[in-house]
């Protein structure tokens, strides 16, 4: 369905070429300092045509709140969010189209969207194209505003690797470990278009994704993100553990294949003694610590107070330039070659869409245990 969370809610709406696209979130507490100004620059990240590695689409992606605040403040009720689409190109699908005998792209949600719901957008993508997740990344500035709050909790994603090419990502190396330990958004921004922090690896990302767009095609990539100074016992303990609904969140990203959290897979080539993340406590905060981070900050499902981090696998976009052969939706071959504008790698893009999603999981998981902490004292208090 289009609404994610149990009590920090978002509803997004809207197709790719569609007037507007936008959301409604709900379950914001009340009294929150809150403008366009606190939404706007992490859509502003994720706006397309930002340089020569994007879509040249054009679109300033401004955000307008249209309810759920007055004088700057959250009033408790549900939160509307809008964003015009100004630069909708219909005619630039119109080879996709089955009215006219036109090709499903392939691996594109064109087929499997006019087999479920038996009509489709016939422009782009529809609520399968990224254009949907602006409404989920002003949601998440909202929850990242709650978690600051809160917390003072920290969410930076950058991208690690492109096709082929990677930055370290050893959970046991001490650089990576200090990467994540330090790594902010703007040496993020900074470090290029490609947001990579790894500025030799940088260079040659850049490098192959200019190959990938000059020959018509496209390459895919991974996105890292590391949560830090979150609460210790976010989380539940079955069905509903936190690196669950991470992974949840983050796969429903359009173009996401892949999820691993701490270790991941390579955890699973080690030792139980040389994974396992031995206690001890601070002698400078009183904090219960753990000396390693395999774990990736949670355990039985619940956060324990370590950074969360975690890496998420992106395809090669489906839309291509470039001639490929393929059937119509007769199943007639032929040769389809897509028009339109495209990323040839989404990865810089979907920076802030990870940390959003991320901020949403956790929004919620905080207002989750606070109904319960809030239960158990009122329950103490009565039966004093």
């Amino acid at each position: 369905m289009s609404t994610f969370g149990k009590i920090f809610k978002v509803t997004t709406y809207g197709e790719s070429h569609c007037k507007s696209v936008g959301c409604i979130v709900d379950g914001v507490p009340p009294g929150l300092d809150l403008t366009e100004a606190d939404i706007q620059p992490q859509l502003t990240r994720r706006r397309p045509g930002q340089s020569k590695l994007s879509t040249p689409r054009n679109e300033a992606d401004q955000v307008i709140i249209q309810s759920g605040t007055e004088f700057g403040k959250t009033l408790g009720t549900p939160i509307g969010m809008i964003v015009n689409n100004k630069d909708q190109r219909p005619h630039d699908y119109t080879e996709t189209n089955k009215d006219s005998d036109g090709f499903p792209r392939p691996s594109h949600a064109d087929y499997t969207y006019l087999s479920k719901y038996g009509i489709k957008a016939s422009s782009g993508g529809g609520r399968s194209s990224a254009r949907e997740t602006i409404g989920r990344v002003a949601a998440g500035a909202i929850a990242e505003k709650v978690l600051k709050l809160k917390s003072n909790v920290e969410i930076v994603a950058f991208v690690s690797a492109v096709g082929p090419v990677s930055m370290n990502r050893d959970p046991s190396d001490p650089k990576f470990i200090e990467l994540l330990n330090t790594i902010t958004r703007d040496q993020v921004d900074e470090s290029g278009p490609i947001r990579c922090p790894d500025s030799e690896t940088a260079a040659k990302m850049t490098k192959l994704v200019e190959e990938h767009r000059d020959a018509k095609d496209s390459v895919g990539g991974v996105v890292t993100c590391v949560v830090r100074n979150i609460p210790v016992g976010l989380g539940e303990p079955v069905f509903d553990k936190l690196e669950a609904s991470i992974a949840h969140a983050m796969l429903s990203i359009p173009a996401t294949k892949g999820f691993e959290i701490g270790s991941g897979f390579t955890g699973a080539t080690m030792s139980g003694s040389k994974h396992n993340d031995p206690f001890y406590k601070d002698p400078e905060t009183g904090k219960f610590r753990t000396t390693t981070n395999y774990s990736g900050g949670i355990q039985g499902g619940i956060t324990n107070g370590e950074n969360i981090y975690f890496s998420v696998a992106f395809k090669p976009p489906a839309t291509i330039s470039q001639e490929q052969k393929t059937a119509n939706y007769k199943g007639e071959e032929g040769v389809l070659a897509a028009r339109g504008r495209h990323d040839p790698n989404v990865v810089p893009r979907a920076i802030p869409i990870v940390e959003a999603m991320a901020a949403l999981v956790l929004a919620d998981a905080l207002l989750i245990q606070a109904a319960r902490e809030s239960t158990f004292s009122y329950i103490q208090k009565s039966s004093a």
